[in-house]
């Protein structure tokens, strides 16, 4: 995936946004490669958000790799790190797949989920 939006809204908009990609679908339009993850509340989505965690995808979006090495290159406790991958996978925005290491044995690798972030909050 190219793209994930991270924004408020409620349950109207989620069934808004699903009749637009169903009727995009039946007209035969390309499927924009995106992936949304919606919250109610503002602060629920400031509490994923923060700027540590921010920081973290950023890392693993330039450079996939351990959490060891990610928390080295951050300057952060690795166990830290480790929290902070598991609530980001969690939401969808990395995964942690395992890695053959070639005379090595194996490695867990985090890898962001899109290229690019966006982050829409409406506060009423």
């Amino acid at each position: 995936m190219t793209k994930l939006i991270i924004t408020t809204g409620n349950d109207a908009d989620f069934f808004k946004r699903g009749r637009r990609v169903a009727q995009a679908a039946d007209q035969g339009e390309t499927m924009a490669d995106e992936h949304v993850l919606s919250f109610e509340d503002p602060s629920d989505m400031m509490r994923l958000i923060t700027e540590a965690r921010l920081a973290l995808f950023r890392a693993v979006k330039d450079e996939p790799g351990s959490i060891t090495a990610i928390a080295e290159r951050l300057h952060r406790d690795r166990s830290a790190v480790k929290r902070d991958v598991d609530i980001l996978q969690a939401a969808g925005m990395v995964t942690v797949d395992e890695k053959v290491l070639p005379g090595h044995g194996r490695m867990r690798e985090v890898r962001a989920t899109a290229q690019r972030l966006s982050l829409q909050a409406e506060v009423a």
